[in-house]
Formats: structure tokens, C-alpha cells, sequence
């Protein structure tokens, strides 16, 4: 039986980045009815936390970022790019997210619980280190990779990225160094333009950013085969000390901004295929943090089954038991390799073994 952190707070739906901005607090508000109302059982525990500390947001973002966005406190709006706005208590939002994550890596490496998911926002993976972009004020994975190797003793660290836009802020990161593996699947092109399929590292780093643009029109069978082609065998011989996961639900079908097609059942396979192989090679570390996703039925349904495929707990019981449902899953590898597929992996082959 496993034990799942999920890590809420009020704070979170304080921040409002405008009227009728897709980033609404809706998004979180119907997560947490369906949380409310869903009988969780023993396996989910809901943490007290504390916002990181400039210090530790500083292990990834410059003090101009930091104090730029410390500046925007108690303010009516304020706007750090077109798409970014903030609200009086959006820096202490962002802060207090950040914090849910290095909270959750602190209670997974105690084993005080065995994985966790972070429903925190605003989001993080496209805000660069000098730079919030996107919806995103401080990268929230980032930081707390940052963390875990400076703080924790981590060697290396596995960012698996499945939102529909590709996470700039967190390759870049982590674009010359081999300490941090990044995984991407995502719409391209699409917003913000980066995460070309020959993105690859530089320097120590090279071969450690992995990207997997795809087209349009993806769905469960499509990325449960990318997970399982691609991620598996080059995770198995990296061999992480931990597994970090920015989740975005907005590759689910009818999401207003993409073009895929995930259900439900799709997230849930995909965080299983995850968390076995977290059991496999890194003691069953993995933490979940919510990036985009903005149909809020996706992310009302998307957000249960991640946490019943993380701890076991059927959630939703008017939902299918996802992880022994995706149907004919066995059969997907014997259907023609999609281009898409066919060519990260042959890139993949000039630095793993595939």
C-alpha cells in the first residue's frame, strides 16, 4: 500500500493573474471540490508546509527575478510579460508552491510517504532563471531538482515533462549538465517555440535533454508507447535518485489551448508507468507537480487519476480502474513506429543504448 502526499492550500486560488484568464483559480477550485467530496481513505495525507525561502528560490533564479516578483506583493495587478500578471498575494503563492515541492522531496526521501502530487499555483516550467514567462513566476521543478542535488546529496535527478507546451525555463535550467535528465513531450510547434527534436544538452549535458515534439491529435495509446519506447530504457540506465514529474493536463482532449487527445485513463497509465519505474531504480521517489491544463473537467478527472494511480485509492468510482484498462496496451508496439517516435529514437541511440 502506498502512502500519497497531496499538497493543497487556500493560498493557491489567491492568485489571480486576470478576468478571464485561462490561469484562473477555477482550475484548482473544482480539484479541490472533487477532493473534498471523494472518500480518500487512509493512503492520502495532507500536509502542513512552508513557503521556500529567497534563499532557496535562489538556487535556481537570479536575485532581479526574485526581486522583481517580491515587488509585485500587496499590488491590484501588476504584469511581468504579456501573458504573466500577478494579484496582491501572487508572490506569496509562488513561493508557497515552491515550498509544497520541497517539502514533498524531504517527506519521500524520509520515507514518511512513498510519492506525492503537488495541486499548487501558479504554475512553473516555462519561467527562466532572470525571466517569469508564461503563467509561470518561479519554476516550482526546477528548484526543487535544484534542491535535491544541493541539499539533499542527489546525484542525479529525472524531469519527466508531459504538458502540451515544452518546459523552456526547465531545460534551460539544466541544459550543460549531466546531473538532471529532462524528458519532454509536447505540442510543436506550439508556445513558447522551443523543444526542436534536436535540443539535446551541451557540454556535460549533452544527451541529457531529451525532447519528443509531436504534431497534434496524440492520445493514451500514443504516449503510453513514447513512455514506454523511449522514456523506459533511457530512465533504466540513468539510474536517477529521484523523479520529478511537471504535469500538465492540458494534452487532455478538449483542452482550449491543444490538440491531444488524453484521457483520463491516459494520465493514469502514464503515471503508473512512472511510478513502476520510480519502484524500479530510485526506491519509489517520485513527486507530481501540476503544471498547465485549463478544460476543468480534465482537470478535475485528470487530477484523481494521477493520485488513484499513485496510491492505489479508487477515487472516482463513475471512473474506469485506469491502470488495468487501457485497452489492447500490449498490442500498441506491434503497430508501425509513428515518424515522431521513430525519430527521437534514433537520436536517442547516439547516447543510450535503445
Amino acid at each position: 500500500m502506498r502512502r500519497t502526499a497531496v499538497y493543497r492550500h487556500d493560498l493557491f486560488l489567491e492568485h489571480q493573474p486576470g478576468f478571464e484568464h485561462v490561469e484562473s483559480p477555477d482550475r484548482l477550485q473544482v480539484v479541490y471540490e472533487a477532493l473534498d467530496k471523494a472518500d480518500t481513505g487512509p493512503r492520502l495525507s495532507f500536509p502542513t508546509f512552508a513557503a521556500a525561502t529567497p534563499e532557496i528560490i535562489g538556487l535556481n533564479h537570479s536575485p532581479a527575478l526574485i526581486k522583481r516578483v517580491a515587488e509585485t506583493a500587496g499590488r491590484r495587478h501588476d504584469y511581468l510579460d504579456a501573458d504573466t500578471q500577478t494579484s496582491p498575494r501572487s508572490y506569496e503563492a509562488a513561493c508557497l508552491a515552491a515550498g509544497a515541492l520541497i517539502d514533498g522531496m524531504q517527506r519521500i526521501a524520509a520515507k514518511e510517504v512513498d510519492n506525492a502530487f503537488c495541486l499548487v499555483r501558479p504554475p512553473g516550467h516555462h519561467a527562466e532563471r532572470s525571466r517569469a514567462m508564461g503563467f509561470c513566476l518561479f519554476n516550482n521543478v526546477a528548484i526543487a531538482a535544484q534542491f535535491g542535488l544541493a541539499r539533499m546529496g542527489m546525484k542525479q535527478i529525472l524531469i519527466v515533462d508531459w504538458d502540451l507546451h515544452h518546459g523552456n525555463g526547465t531545460q534551460h535550467s539544466f541544459y550543460g549538465t549531466d546531473q538532471v535528465l529532462y524528458f519532454s513531450t509536447h505540442q510543436y510547434p506550439h508556445y513558447p517555440g522551443t523543444g526542436s527534436l534536436f535540443e539535446i544538452g551541451e557540454g556535460k549535458g549533452e544527451g541529457f535533454t531529451l525532447n519528443c515534439p509531436l504534431p497534434g491529435g496524440q492520445g493514451d495509446r500514443d504516449f503510453h508507447r513514447i513512455f514506454q519506447e523511449l522514456l523506459v530504457p533511457v530512465a533504466r540506465q540513468y539510474r536517477p535518485d529521484f523523479i520529478l514529474v511537471s504535469c500538465g493536463f492540458d494534452i487532455y482532449g478538449g483542452d482550449p489551448l491543444g490538440a491531444m487527445r488524453v484521457s483520463a485513463e491516459g494520465f493514469a497509465d502514464m503515471t503508473g508507468i512512472v511510478q513502476e519505474l520510480a519502484d524500479e531504480i530510485c526506491q519509489g521517489r517520485l513527486l507530481i507537480t501540476l503544471e498547465g491544463g485549463y478544460n476543468l473537467h480534465g482537470m478535475r478527472d485528470g487530477s484523481l487519476a494521477v493520485l488513484t494511480a499513485l496510491s492505489g485509492e479508487q477515487l472516482a468510482p463513475d471512473l474506469p480502474a485506469f491502470q488495468q484498462n487501457l485497452q489492447s496496451k500490449e498490442n500498441i508496439s506491434a503497430d508501425e513506429q509513428p515518424i515522431y517516435l521513430r525519430q527521437a529514437i534514433d537520436l536517442a541511440k547516439s547516447y543510450w543504448k535503445m
